[in-house]
């Protein structure tokens, strides 16, 4: 069996693939892809795969778009860290997904679900298969997030438009506004990383900032690169040598 692994996390890939060929020997893990460019250099001249395992939010995109634009009709078993409640609609358009942090049993149960069913796989129509992907887009990434604050004795929706970044402080997070007011919000950043979609960048554990809010970017000491906001803020963002490609292919939309 011929398996594909998209996973930005490297230690998680490889976790994935001795996992994998644990579980059987037989498995030929012919590529580890770490990023959505990668993945479609490589899905366009390999099609010969029999299954994917692929992470859902990449670190320059959603692993959707690769299906969606190369229209690849080969099962997948998702990897992702969305809560169980998110996720319904895999059920019916994928083979199946495990949550983060995965186990040995439950990247067994997966595999177990697509060898029972692949002898009577059908492959969908192309109108269904974008069909497919476009359900899972609209379950997954709603097409206009935004979080509860307080104002006043008030509570009232804060949307993605309105917010240049979240940021923690004290281990509580914060929005903060085009308007340049902070709010608390109850969800922690992976949690929002996760709702907002690729509009936002995980840019440390304390930063999660919104395309439309960076100005520009400068070299910084340690091979580090600052982000400048359009807005004034109050402390310094990073960003990590290890996440800098990432940053900068998602910031130019690759």
């Amino acid at each position: 069996m011929k398996i594909v692994i998209i996973e930005d996390e490297k230690l998680t890939a490889k976790d994935l693939a001795r996992t994998l060929n644990k579980i059987d020997s037989s498995i030929e893990v012919v590529a580890t892809l770490h990023s959505l460019k990668q993945a479609f250099e490589f899905m366009r001249n390999n099609p010969e795969i029999d299954l994917i395992f692929s992470d859902i939010e990449l670190g320059d995109g959603l692993s959707f778009e690769l299906f969606e634009r190369l229209k690849l009709n080969i099962p997948v078993i998702f990897c992702t860290a969305y809560d169980k409640y998110a996720l319904e609609a895999f059920h019916t358009f994928s083979i199946d997904y495990i949550l983060k942090p995965f186990t040995r049993y439950s990247v067994e149960k997966a595999l177990q679900k697509y060898l029972s069913i692949k002898e009577n796989m059908s492959v969908p129509r192309e109108d269904q298969f974008l069909g497919m992907i476009h359900a899972l887009k609209s379950q997954l990434m709603p097409q206009n997030p935004a979080v509860l604050i307080q104002q006043g004795d008030k509570i009232i929706p804060l949307h993605a438009k309105d917010i240049a970044l979240f940021y923690t402080e004290n281990e509580y997070s914060f929005a903060y506004t085009f308007a340049q007011e902070s709010f608390l919000v109850s969800p922690s950043l992976e949690a929002l990383s996760q709702q907002f979609g690729t509009d936002f960048f995980r840019i440390n554990r304390q930063f999660l900032v919104n395309r439309l809010a960076i100005k520009d970017a400068s070299h910084h000491l340690n091979r580090k690169i600052m982000v400048n906001l359009k807005v004034p803020f109050k402390a310094p963002i990073l960003v990590g040598k290890l996440k800098i490609t990432a940053f900068l292919n998602w910031w130019a939309g690759k």
